[in-house]
Order: C-alpha cells, then sequence, then structure tokens
C-alpha cells in the first residue's frame, strides 16, 4: 500500500475517532488542512496554538507528522513532509470523485461545491464564507475577510488558487481558465495588499560548520525573537540587526565551549 493511502486510513481513523477524546471533529479536519499549507522544516510557535490544536499537535507528533523543538525558553513545533502532503492526500470514501472536480467559482466571487463531503466542506471554509449547505450543493462566496483569514493561517493566494484550478468541477474544468481572472487577479491582489514589502535591517547567517550548531544558533534567534527567516537546507538564517550583537556573543560561547571541550 502506498505510504499515501496508509497516511489517510490512520488520519480517517483519527478524525473518526476526535469526539471521543473530547475534540471537535470540524475544528480537526479545519487544523489539519491549515497544518497542510505550512512549511515544511519551518518551526512554528506552540504559543499560536488553540488549546485543541496544542492537544493535536502533540497527538500528531506520535504519528510522525510533526516534530518538536525546545528552546530556551519556548516550544515550538516542525511540520513533517508528512503534514505537509496533507492536502493532497486526504480524501474519504466520500470524496473519491473529487479528482473529477467539484467546485464553480463564479466571475460574482461565488462558489459552488457539488459535494456531500463534510470534509470538502470544511476545505472551503478555509479560506470563503459559506452560506447554506444543501445535501449535495455548499454554497459561499470568496470575502477580503475570508481570505485574510486564511492568509493569517498561513495559507498563500497561489494555494488557494491552485486548489480551485485542480477542483474544478467538469462543466467548467474546460474552460481557460477554469477559474475566472477576475478572482484569480484579485485573490493575489487581496494578499499583497495583506503582504506589503517592509524594510527590516537585517544581517544574513551561513557557512555554520554541522547542522547541530545551525539549529543552536536558530533557536537563540527565535528565544530573542530576532529570527526573521531560516533555510535549513542550506544552513543559512537571516537575523533582525537588533538582535546581531546578541547573536555574535553566543556564536563566540558556543566556540569557547566547543575548544574547551576538544
Amino acid at each position: 500500500m502506498e505510504t499515501s493511502s496508509q497516511l489517510w486510513q490512520i488520519i480517517r481513523e483519527y478524525i473518526s475517532t476526535a469526539e471521543d477524546r473530547g475534540i471537535d471533529a470540524a475544528d480537526l479536519i479545519s487544523f489539519l488542512f491549515e497544518l497542510s499549507f505550512h512549511a515544511t522544516g519551518q518551526a512554528y510557535n506552540v504559543n499560536t496554538l488553540t488549546r485543541m490544536q496544542l492537544k493535536a499537535v502533540e497527538e500528531l507528533a506520535v504519528l510522525g507528522l510533526v516534530r518538536f523543538q525546545q528552546g530556551m525558553k519556548e516550544k515550538w513545533f516542525i511540520p513533517t513532509k508528512l503534514a505537509t502532503s496533507l492536502a493532497s492526500n486526504l480524501s474519504d470514501s466520500s470524496s473519491r470523485k473529487a479528482a473529477e472536480g467539484f467546485v464553480v467559482v463564479e466571475t460574482n466571487f461565488r462558489v459552488y461545491a457539488y459535494s456531500t463531503s463534510r470534509l470538502h466542506s470544511e476545505i472551503l471554509r478555509l479560506f470563503s464564507r459559506l452560506e447554506y449547505q444543501l445535501p449535495n450543493l455548499i454554497v459561499g462566496g470568496i470575502t477580503k475577510e475570508s481570505l485574510y483569514k486564511a492568509f493569517a493561517n498561513g495559507i498563500t493566494g497561489e494555494q488557494i488558487i491552485s486548489f480551485l484550478q485542480q477542483h474544478a468541477h467538469a462543466r467548467v474544468a474546460q474552460r481557460i481558465p477554469s477559474v475566472p481572472e477576475n478572482v484569480t487577479d484579485q485573490i493575489r491582489l487581496w494578499e499583497s495588499d495583506k503582504n506589503r514589502v517592509q524594510i527590516t535591517p537585517a544581517y544574513i547567517y551561513n557557512d555554520f560548520p554541522s547542522e547541530d550548531v545551525f539549529e543552536a544558533a536558530c533557536t537563540y534567534a527565535r528565544d530573542i525573537g530576532g529570527l526573521l527567516w531560516e533555510d535549513t537546507k542550506k544552513r543559512q538564517f537571516v537575523l533582525r540587526s537588533e538582535s546581531h550583537q546578541e547573536m555574535r556573543e553566543f556564536i563566540r560561547r558556543q566556540n569557547v565551549a566547543s575548544t574547551n571541550r576538544k
């Protein structure tokens, strides 16, 4: 059995038993999809999680979907590849027709989803405002407020557009484009308004001798609130300029400790 199929079987059972553990299934599904839009290997502060989300992350760590990293003052969770593949792997027996498409987006930003799946409903709720749900039809709309909420949860405009295009209903899938251009353009515009460029004086740190040294420096940078960006593969990160002196002292102490051990 493929890894994706095994993952879904585990997650489906996990969701089905959520209420027995005191977790709302709808909230859990939403969080799982928010998690799938996070960056693999990127550290996120657990203080940003609700009580339900923290409980879910602790359980997902046992399944290998996330791992924890303990800093000097705070704790972080890091999504693995399994977690970030949930958006493409999660489906259920009632939504296997997703590959055939079920979403129609109109030029007035109205969204019609021809589905009976609760999963589809919760996915759409991540970036649109659902108005009502019939036995086989979900009706909603894409608004500035619904998108801002999605952006705040780490979902990008391109991910939303890609989802709508990949799951376009057969009635519109053959159209070019399958999602109206005024809708995709507006999604990108609202995202750019939300993420206006800000100039922040900073320093880049690289050329770390080992992964352990790099992770220790990153952890310290997070703890002092100076980390702006990191690339775990290239072992480099960007630090706010006001934290530069603290980081230099930290690295100096690490080098002295390493020399003494030798």
